[in-house]
């Protein structure tokens, strides 16, 4: 079912499915780091209260989230916010990723993936939720 949000001069639906890859894929995500970043993504709802993450997961060098983003904001911008603001947490909690990732600040790849969500937005769900674990044999998600 879809859910519609409202502002003061619009109702909208824009969900959208972003794929982040880590730097050069290192595979650095495993289940504490990524446990860390959703904390970093629920503290930047204070000061972007209409940017919502309804479903995240990770594989061992990318994350899959499925967020709400209003229409006065661009995806380019968003992305740009959780990227800047996740790295910087994580290089501050887990200081191997400063060896990891010298000379840079980010731990993030410079693109991005984006899909708009509409009908098939369970699939895609059912996808994220998935992450990481078809290659093991131990889901079969049927697209």
């Amino acid at each position: 079912m879809v859910e519609y949000r409202k502002q003061t001069n619009c109702v909208y639906h824009c969900n959208y499915h972003l794929v982040l890859v880590t730097k050069y894929r290192r595979e650095i995500l495993n289940e504490g780091i990524f446990r860390y970043m959703g904390e970093c993504l629920k503290a930047m709802n204070q000061y972007h209260p209409e940017v919502d993450i309804l479903e995240m997961n990770h594989d061992k060098d990318h994350v899959h989230l499925l967020v709400s983003i209003p229409p006065k904001m661009s995806v380019g911008s968003v992305v740009r916010i959780l990227k800047s603001n996740t790295a910087r947490d994580l290089k501050k909690k887990f200081k191997f990723l400063k060896d990891v990732y010298w000379g840079t600040d980010s731990v993030w790849s410079g693109g991005y993936f984006v899909s708009t969500v509409g009908v098939n937005e369970e699939v895609i769900r059912r996808y994220i939720e998935m992450q990481g674990k078809e290659d093991a044999g131990q889901a079969k998600l049927d697209l």
